[in-house]
């Protein structure tokens, strides 16, 4: 169901991209703002080229985009890209909010079952 959301275009989750912590570290600094490579290569403990890597793994998964401005490549965000994680994050939290209400239900089924037992008179031989 949603878990074609999460593709990138060589079928490679999304989740997977994201596991990675360069890959992380890239979307946080991207946060709010567009940045040429080379800046975020001086921010990064790895070479520029490695950065264009992840970048270039990141805009595949649509979570980024690039913008080309004479020679310099300008990397930002792409909610648009989000938007399919997002709606696979919310498809979760929405089948564990109904598996916990289905629990709470069952769980007061039990107790009023119990409760209704425990309410009956008890009948005394004898009397």
């Amino acid at each position: 169901m949603t878990y074609q959301y999460l593709k990138t275009s060589d079928d490679l989750p999304v989740l997977a991209v994201l596991a990675d912590p360069t890959r992380r570290a890239l979307l946080g600094r991207l946060r709010g703002k567009l940045l040429p490579v080379g800046e975020l290569a001086r921010q990064m403990p790895i070479t520029r080229p490695a950065v264009s890597q992840h970048l270039k793994i990141l805009k595949e998964a649509q979570l980024v985009r690039e913008h080309r401005q004479g020679t310099r490549h300008y990397f930002g965000l792409n909610p648009a890209g989000f938007a399919g994680l997002r709606e696979y994050a919310d498809s979760m939290w929405q089948e564990a909010l109904n598996a916990f209400a289905t629990y709470v239900a069952a769980q007061a089924r039990d107790t009023k079952k119990h409760r209704v037992v425990l309410a009956q008179p008890t009948k005394r031989k004898g009397r």
